[in-house]
């Protein structure tokens, strides 16, 4: 995913704000800070244009990725 100019990555896209906080929830718990950006509608249709992103430092990502690749294999 793409590193934006404050030197943040991306690590996951979706839709709707819920399954976004789960994820960043989960980071934080591991001890890599993560945060929820971007625009909430209260119709999930308007995201498309905009998604909802979970972000985290560059320097975490590669770490970020691991913990996401063993989350969804868990589900």
């Amino acid at each position: 995913m793409e590193n934006d100019q404050q030197g943040f990555k991306t690590v996951a896209r979706f839709m709707e704000r819920f399954p976004a906080q789960v994820l960043a929830a989960k980071l934080n718990d591991a001890g890599i800070p993560a945060a929820v950006i971007g625009a909430d509608s209260s119709y999930p249709c308007l995201n498309l244009a905009s998604p909802i992103e979970v972000k985290v430092n560059a320097q975490d990502y590669e770490e970020a990725m691991t913990l996401v690749a063993a989350i969804d294999k868990a589900e």
